[in-house]
């Protein structure tokens, strides 16, 4: 694959992890789009998986748009329509602009109407930077130490390009996937192959994964995630307009704007931070995880008890989300078009690409109990 998915900060550059792996108007646009196909040599499923994995990504800006429309429970937290917050890309419409230029510089902004986040990758220096806060983070990392690959703590566990919506897509492949081709497209004004995923398991709530690879460059320019009986993706990332060519070194340059408050990220305190925020195993708060079932179908299953000094505050605002969601199949169920999730009233946590009622039979499996 790529060097996007070489370093955590790069793989920053689609759904969560529980929905695995995404915009359609009816007949006539269909007939529309099949009339502007482009003429390309034909080439298989096989051969197009070959070109993905064998890619190489020198250099690369452009524009991307990333549409959301999971069908997500009416929660505050959980909206944010071209807000600039990366954690609002769980629904909507945003826009982002991307730069690239090898495994030690690329540079994401997303674009919103109430202003901009950016994180910036540079040698051994990231930034993270907000317009609407007036704050940046500035991140140092040690290349002497082979594991130092900068900040692990991102926000938003969404893809935000193609690459990194394809290779998601792409670890779904095993024998529970049906693989082969669709129709050739053009795609920010270049032809593209389509390559099209789909589970053998019809009980799966996604339908199909499209993917549309750059004829010439053999990289992914759109990812689409269709749920079932869903015409139109559920989730959908793509490029508007793209460039192959080494952006300018400048674009990897922050010059923190006047008014920023700028912290300097202490790496040790950032680490004890993320310990104290771990369970207690000497207190046998070690969470519980098992998966039930296989492929596109799986659930996964945790439970947790609360970290030893959790502070009540948070504990009380995560409680607070879990009780706005509805009561039914022996717990509190979130379901999206993708993917559900229960929390059972014995504090299990399912999680899968599988409708609630699914979730509350795998509950009540002996494998899933968890004792």
């Amino acid at each position: 694959m790529s060097n996007f998915t070489s370093r955590p900060v790069l793989r920053w550059a689609v759904p969560a992890a529980a929905a695995v792996a995404v915009v359609g108007a009816g007949v006539a646009a269909k007939t529309l789009a099949v009339a502007a196909e482009p003429d390309l040599p034909p080439r298989t499923a096989a051969q197009l998986l070959v070109d993905l994995q064998t890619a190489r990504l020198d250099g690369l800006s452009g524009t991307v748009v990333e549409r959301a429309d999971l069908g997500l429970p009416a929660i505050p937290t959980l909206t944010g329509e071209q807000s600039a917050e990366l954690t609002s890309l769980v629904s909507g419409k945003h826009t982002l602009r991307v730069w690239y230029s090898g495994p030690d510089k690329a540079r994401v902004s997303l674009l919103g109407t109430q202003g901009q986040s950016d994180v910036i990758h540079n040698g051994a220096d990231t930034w993270i930077w907000s317009s609407k806060d007036a704050k940046a983070q500035h991140f140092k990392s040690d290349p002497a130490k082979a594991d130092d690959k900068g900040p692990a703590g991102i926000p938003s566990d969404l893809p935000k390009s193609p690459q990194e919506a394809a290779d998601l897509a792409l670890k779904a492949i095993d024998p529970s996937t049906q693989v082969s081709t669709g129709n050739s497209a053009r795609i920010a004004g270049r032809n593209a192959y389509e390559l099209i995923l789909r589970p053998r398991d019809t009980a799966s709530l996604v339908s199909e994964i499209r993917l549309a690879i750059d004829a010439q460059e053999k990289l992914p320019l759109r990812v689409q995630v269709l749920a079932k009986g869903q015409a139109s993706p559920a989730f959908e990332v793509a490029f508007t307009q793209v460039s192959f060519t080494r952006p300018d070194d400048a674009q990897f340059v922050f010059n923190p704007p006047a008014g920023t408050k700028v912290e300097e990220a202490d790496p040790a305190k950032i680490e004890e931070e993320h310990q104290q925020k771990q369970p207690d195993l000497t207190k046998g708060a070690e969470p519980k995880t098992t998966v039930v079932g296989t492929g596109w179908t799986s659930v996964f299953v945790m439970r947790s008890s609360s970290p030893a000094g959790a502070d009540p505050a948070e504990e009380q605002k995560a409680q607070d989300v879990i009780n706005q969601l509805p009561v039914g199949n022996g717990g509190r169920t979130f379901n999206s078009k993708l993917f559900s999730v229960l929390i059972t009233d014995d504090g299990r946590v399912l999680v899968g690409a599988v409708t609630p009622e699914r979730l509350a039979q795998v509950a009540a499996d002996p494998a899933a109990q968890l004792k």
